[in-house]
């Protein structure tokens, strides 16, 4: 059983290791590309509750949205792969006054 918790510990500090190596390396080439952004074009929708238990659900439009053509999310942005992949953003509205 103690080779067992040896085994599960090894797993999860090489996993940890390659992902910090991983993300090293995405942000070391981000950085020698010059921060390369693109922008995307995103469907924008909208989600209200409203009484009774009730959603409403609101179409607001397209809109291009700014990525960073990176691995993982650089400078503060998405990376344009996820955004294509999901091209709909939700945004969810507080709870109703009642």
């Amino acid at each position: 059983m103690r080779w067992l918790g040896r085994w599960v510990l090894r797993v999860v500090v090489a996993i940890a290791v390659l992902s910090l190596v991983a993300f090293a390396v995405d942000w070391t080439v981000y950085k020698l590309r010059g921060s390369p952004h693109s922008t995307v074009a995103v469907s924008q929708f909208m989600s209200v509750p409203l009484k009774g238990q009730a959603t409403e659900y609101d179409y607001l439009g397209t809109a291009n949205v700014p990525c960073a053509v990176a691995l993982f999310p650089q400078g503060g942005q998405d990376p344009c792969w996820h955004l294509r992949r999901n091209p709909n953003q939700w945004e969810k509205v507080g709870t109703p006054a009642y």
